[in-house]
């Protein structure tokens, strides 16, 4: 899968400067205790994480102090607008401007009772050191009240979040605040503040429709460069599905020509007296070209916590397609000169089109829409989208019909869609990672988080195999993960095996791996006197197994950790040990 120059570079130390970057919140002004020289990966907060299609995102640097050049403080001009040569056309750029001027003004009156500022004081884990967490971040960001006594931000804002506080307009005081729900695959999260005070001449903002090309809209945050509040305008410029920096999602999202910088996201952008979307990330390289989260993709967030009390993810269909452009791919499967249509080359085994599509279906509808051949559908006055957003929008268990073209004939199918897991995880926020030791040996879940800790350049300086692994495989049934063992932690048992590192864990006494709790349960429960693990390359690690239960005590006393293995999987023991004692009971 390819990105496209104007949005995307891909992941190679000689692709493009440019790329997106999500804005995450604006870094404190005390240096962070880690060096500046940050992956383009990473966000003040957060390591962002590539999706499938493995594209190359940069943010700015959150110990950089941003340095003010003329002509380069403040918010943007009004746009340019030709001079007419009549006196009509004068009238008619004054009229514009003048209208801008006013969506302007009138966005700053409707925001100072609105939109707050968030500090967060968030820690990440170590994903080579999984029972540590990195050192203490401080950043801010913006957010803006909405009914129910609810703040929206975005979720890098607060992501891997250990303290938040919220600070209203004209107030020298802080508040606590709660984060009651966060979707790191939309960038967004809901924020709650206990205190009657906080909420005392408070406005709640209302959520608007997507705006039409070239309206006009105000985003109102605390941007770096100050702290009171800031107002940027600008015109909307597209609509389409794009690539989230955060989540590594693909959802629908509207480029505006308005400034947006760090310490502007979960910020509103405000048309009229309404919301149209919220900021959350910008194209480095590029002059004023930012992304707001549009008002549809905000409601399912909020619509699925309110009705399950949590985040409930967005839907996927579990296919890759290939577009169907080429007249003789069409003519090959049968489609008639009419027709137009997607070609079905994957499916995800865990979704349910797993046991509805076959491989080599050409897909023609959706809910009645007609695809076209390169998979967009019709959008508003002669605009086209993806298909991929009319999936997105659909709630979790929803059913879609869908048209297909197999053999030669039409078929309509039901669908039922649901959030799916990759195999490899793309993120793993606001969570420990899981971890195993036994013997030195140190066995962990692979994540895309896990490959991201190798640098800058992580793509080409991870181990190939496990990089091509995360990006590339489905997973063939629930629960499913790839267990590697990511070091050895030195010691007289595991002497001549500290080179089988970053391998994959394949067998360990015969037996399968299907999961890290699997890997432990199979090893905690051994009863044969030698341990054999199996990996990848066909290397083979052999242990005297009650030797090796010695070992692991002292190995873990030397290096200070404080267990053998992540809470999760503590839990997943006790409550094991607990069902055997009440079923000999």
């Amino acid at each position: 899968m390819h990105a496209s120059a104007r949005l995307l570079r891909r992941l190679s130390s000689s692709s493009s400067a440019r790329s997106l970057r999500r804005l995450p919140c604006h870094p404190s002004p005390s240096p962070p205790p880690h060096p500046s020289h940050l992956p383009p990966l990473r966000t003040v907060t957060r390591a962002l994480l590539p999706h499938l299609a493995a594209p190359r995102f940069s943010t700015i640097s959150c110990a950089s102090t941003p340095s003010l050049r003329l002509g380069e403080c403040g918010a943007p001009g009004t746009p340019a607008i030709p001079l007419a040569e009549n006196s009509e056309g004068e009238e008619e750029a004054e009229s514009v401007a003048a209208r801008h001027d006013t969506d302007a003004f009138a966005a700053v009156e409707l925001a100072l009772d609105s939109v707050v500022k968030v500090f967060t004081v968030s820690s990440g884990p170590n994903y080579f050191l999984p029972w540590q967490n990195k050192a203490q971040r401080e950043s801010m960001g913006s957010g803006f009240v909405i009914s129910g006594k609810r703040i929206v931000t975005n979720a890098h804002v607060v992501a891997d979040h250990t303290f938040v506080l919220v600070r209203k307009h004209g107030s020298p005081t802080k508040y606590k605040a709660e984060v009651q729900a966060i979707g790191h695959e939309c960038d967004l999260a809901l924020l709650t503040v206990e205190s009657e005070e906080f909420w005392e001449g408070m406005n709640s903002l209302d959520l608007g429709d997507i705006p039409f090309l070239q309206e006009a809209v105000a985003v109102v945050g605390y941007p770096q460069g100050g702290d009171n509040i800031s107002v940027t305008k600008g015109v909307v410029s597209r609509v389409e599905p794009t690539q989230y920096a955060h989540g590594a999602t693909q959802l629908m999202a509207i480029q505006i020509d308005a400034a947006i910088n760090p310490g502007n996201s979960g910020g509103p952008a405000i048309m009229g007296d309404k919301v149209a979307g919220v900021a959350f990330q910008n194209l480095s390289g590029a002059e004023n070209i930012g992304y707001i989260i549009p008002v549809p993709v905000i409601k399912r967030f909020i619509s699925g916590v309110e009705e399950s009390g949590k985040y409930s993810g967005f839907c996927s269909l579990g296919i890759s397609c290939q577009a169907t452009e080429n007249i003789q791919i069409r003519e090959c499967f049968g489609m008639r000169p009419e027709m137009t249509g997607v070609l079905v080359s994957r499916i995800n085994p865990l979704s349910d089109a797993y046991k509805i599509l076959r491989k080599d279906d050409i897909l023609l509808e959706f809910d009645g829409v007609p695809i076209a051949n390169d998979g967009t559908v019709p959008f508003r006055n002669r605009e086209r989208i993806t298909f991929d957003h009319l999936v997105s929008m659909k709630k979790p268990e929803e059913t879609a019909v869908i048209k297909v073209l197999r053999d030669g004939k039409e078929h309509e199918l039901n669908v039922t869609l649901r959030p799916l897991q990759p195999l490899v995880p793309v993120h793993q926020f606001d969570k420990l990672p899981s971890y195993y030791i036994f013997a030195g040996f140190v066995f962990i879940p692979l994540t895309q988080p896990y490959l991201h800790e190798f640098g800058e350049d992580w793509y080409n300086a991870s181990p190939r195999r496990l990089c091509e692994r995360a990006l590339r495989e489905l997973p063939k049934k629930a629960g499913q993960q790839l267990v590697i063992l990511s070091q050895v932690l030195m010691d007289d048992i595991n002497v001549g095996y500290e080179r089988l590192a970053e391998l994959q864990v394949k067998k360990v006494n015969g037996v399968e791996v299907e999961n890290l709790k699997h890997l432990c349960s199979i090893v905690e429960n051994c009863t044969e006197e030698n341990l054999r693990i199996d990996l990848d390359d066909e290397r083979v690690i052999v242990l005297k197994f009650q030797n090796a239960r010695l070992a692991t005590s002292r190995i873990l006393k030397r290096h200070r950790i404080p267990s053998a293995m992540s809470s999760d999987l503590v839990d997943e023991q006790a409550s094991k040990g607990e069902t055997e004692a009440s079923c000999t009971n």
